[in-house]
């Protein structure tokens, strides 16, 4: 029987980000909140859509998992890749809008993991104007001068 002791610090890192896939896909943000996520966490989404940016501290990052979940996305790992302080995940995103505007990519991300904790994770899309045409219309803005106001 393996334990978590006996698992190397790259096993443990791929074992932690399966652990966030996990509860992505049961929509437990708390487990994610306050077992996966250090508290200080930084996300980083490219693009130029209204979820892009780099989303800092737990309370950001949960906040667009929660969105992103309204959205209907959903993720399947293809590929991880680990080392001491490092994952590599591949992995297939798409949604079931089911308006026409859906999504079905592959997405790359970049963790960096210290003290067993997410800390940092930049996500790089396969067609980043594919996206950024996705969550435009997944999340559309309010008119500027609501914006403005």
């Amino acid at each position: 029987m393996t334990t978590e002791a006996s698992l190397s610090a790259a096993e443990q890192n791929k074992a932690l980000v399966d652990r966030f896939f996990q509860t992505y896909a049961a929509y437990d943000l708390e487990t994610m909140r306050n077992e996966i996520l250090a508290p200080d966490v930084r996300w980083h989404i490219p693009g130029r859509h209204p979820l892009s940016g780099t989303h800092e501290g737990v309370d950001e990052v949960i906040a667009f998992f929660d969105r992103l979940g309204s959205a209907g996305f959903k993720a399947d790992r293809i590929y991880f890749g680990a080392d001491d302080n490092h994952v590599v995940d591949v992995h297939r995103g798409w949604s079931e809008l089911g308006d026409g505007n859906d999504i079905d990519m592959t997405w790359v991300l970049l963790w960096r993991i210290e003290n067993g904790r997410v800390v940092e994770a930049t996500n790089f899309a396969q067609d980043q104007a594919g996206a950024d045409t996705f969550f435009h219309h997944a999340f559309r803005l309010a008119p500027v001068s609501q914006r403005l106001a």
